[in-house]
C-alpha cells in the first residue's frame, strides 16, 4: 500500500449522528420528519439530482440547500424551522477526533501518502490543518463529482498517482466504501479510531511500528 484516502465529515470528526441528533432536539424537530427527508434525498434509491446530490456536487447554494430542507422538517410544536443556518446547526456538533488526526499522522510519518476525499456540505473544512497534512484534497463541490460516482475515485487515485490496488480508502457511508471496492481499492468501513487503525495496521504493516 503507497496511499490512504480518508473521509472528513465522520472520520476526521466525532459522528455525525450525534451532532444530527443534538440539533433535532434544539430545535424540536420530529426526527422522523429529517429520517424521511435524508433517505428521499440520500437513500440508494434516490433518483439523481436531489437537493443533496445538488449541494454536493457545488450547484446549490447553502442558503438554497438550507431553504428547501427546512421547508420539508416538521417541529413538535408545529412551527415552521428556521431556514437561515439550518446547516451550520446541523454541524454544530462536530468535533475533530484527535485520535484519527493522530493516524493520518503516523501515515505520514510511515512514508505513506494521505489524501483526503469528501463529499461536502458546504465549506466548514479546517483548510490550514488539512492542507498542512493531506494531499491531495479532493472536495465533492469543487470537483463537480460526489461519493460513489467512479469518477471521483478515479480522479484522487490520478491526483495521488498510484493504482487502485496500492490505496486504501476509509469511510463511516457503506455505499461510499461499496463504490471505492468496485473500484478496485481496499476499504475500511470507519465505526471508531481503535477499530480503524488496527484494520488499517493489517494492510499497512509499517503503521504499528510507529508510536
Amino acid at each position: 500500500m503507497k496511499a490512504v484516502v480518508l473521509d472528513y465529515g465522520g472520520v476526521l470528526t466525532s459522528p455525525v449522528g450525534a451532532s444530527i441528533t443534538a440539533w433535532l432536539e434544539a430545535d424540536g424537530i420530529r426526527p422522523e420528519s429529517f429520517t424521511a427527508v435524508l433517505k428521499e434525498w440520500l437513500g440508494r434509491d434516490a433518483a439523481p439530482g436531489t437537493p443533496i446530490h445538488r449541494l454536493e456536487l457545488g450547484e446549490l447554494s447553502i442558503a438554497e440547500f438550507d431553504a428547501l430542507l427546512a421547508a420539508r422538517l416538521q417541529t413538535y410544536d408545529g412551527g415552521p424551522v428556521a431556514a437561515q443556518g439550518v446547516l451550520s446547526r446541523l454541524f454544530a456538533g462536530l468535533r475533530p477526533d484527535p485520535a484519527m488526526w493522530k493516524l493520518a499522522e503516523d501515515l505520514c510519518a510511515a512514508g505513506h501518502r494521505v489524501a483526503l476525499l469528501s463529499n461536502s456540505w458546504g465549506d466548514t473544512y479546517p483548510r490550514d490543518r488539512l492542507t498542512a497534512l493531506f494531499d491531495p484534497i479532493v472536495i465533492s463541490a469543487e470537483v463537480g463529482l460526489r461519493k460513489p460516482d467512479p469518477a471521483i475515485y478515479r480522479l484522487v487515485l490520478e491526483r495521488l498517482g498510484v493504482d487502485a490496488e496500492e490505496c486504501v480508502f476509509v469511510d463511516d457511508a457503506e455505499p461510499n466504501i461499496a463504490g471505492a471496492r468496485a473500484m478496485g481499492l481496499e476499504a475500511v468501513l470507519h465505526t471508531d479510531a481503535a477499530t480503524t487503525r488496527a484494520a488499517l495496521a493489517t494492510l499497512v504493516p509499517e503503521l504499528g511500528g510507529v508510536a
